[in-house]
């Protein structure tokens, strides 16, 4: 009856626990203080974990990464230590960027996802789009009357990964809606870029100058940079296979 009370007030952890306890015998050397710690600790730990389960869900991530396995071996122009202060996410504390630049397979998006895999981790709300996805998803939702809503969850967004920027061209739309993005998130959140074009060719890519200059002095200036070299990791990866 206990455990069914525990699961009607959604105590899934503490229910757990207390099962076990009750089935195999366990903590029978606890005290009651110490058993009521360890029911307590373990339904926090469940809902931490679910908690970031479900941010880990809600940004829809293009690939399962993590921090821990981030190469910094190869010859690609990563540093270790720099990369690692960007992992603490104090980045955020100070509403800057990421922008991080290279050929394709050089690990672009990688490094993007475990920025943003780091962040659900502690918490933080972070959403992930594919440039060109995004760009035309918002179109269409101007259509079907759902624009408001995706902006919404942009904004609502601690974090904002774009990736592949700029292999799809700039019409006027993506111009308005780019400065949309980045007006709102400026000094209140953060960025993070990756793109296969170089920064200083960004300019002539966006068109326009004067909606260029505003975007690129908004989301540029106050960014961490990372660009990469090399050959792609996947050719690497198939020689050695």
């Amino acid at each position: 009856m206990t455990i069914e009370k525990m699961k009607d007030m959604r105590l899934h952890g503490m229910s757990e626990i207390y099962h076990r306890s009750m089935k195999e015998h366990l903590f029978s050397d606890y005290s009651t203080d110490e058993f009521i710690q360890l029911l307590i600790d373990t339904e926090w730990e469940t809902r931490q974990n679910n908690k970031t389960k479900n941010l880990i869900k809600a940004a829809h991530f293009r690939m399962s990464v993590s921090s821990m396995d981030v190469d910094y071996t190869s010859k690609r122009n990563l540093d270790k230590n720099r990369f690692e202060r960007l992992l603490s996410l104090l980045f955020l504390e100070q509403k800057e960027n990421i922008i991080i630049t290279g050929a394709t397979g050089v690990g672009k998006s990688y490094l993007a996802h475990a920025l943003g895999y780091t962040a659900c981790q502690n918490k933080i709300k972070t959403i992930y789009f594919n440039a060109s996805q995004m760009m035309d998803n918002l179109k269409l939702a101007k259509l079907d009357g759902t624009y408001t809503n995706i902006m919404k969850r942009i904004q609502k967004s601690d974090i904002l990964i774009i990736d592949d920027f700029g292999l799809q061209p700039f019409d006027t739309h993506a111009r308005q809606v780019l400065m949309e993005i980045i007006e709102d998130r400026h000094q209140r959140s953060s960025i993070i870029i990756t793109s296969q074009i170089p920064v200083k060719e960004w300019h002539e890519m966006i068109g326009e100058a004067t909606i260029a200059d505003a975007i690129l002095d908004r989301l540029v200036h106050s960014s961490h940079r990372i660009e990469l070299e090399g050959e792609s990791l996947r050719k690497n990866i198939k020689l050695k296979g």
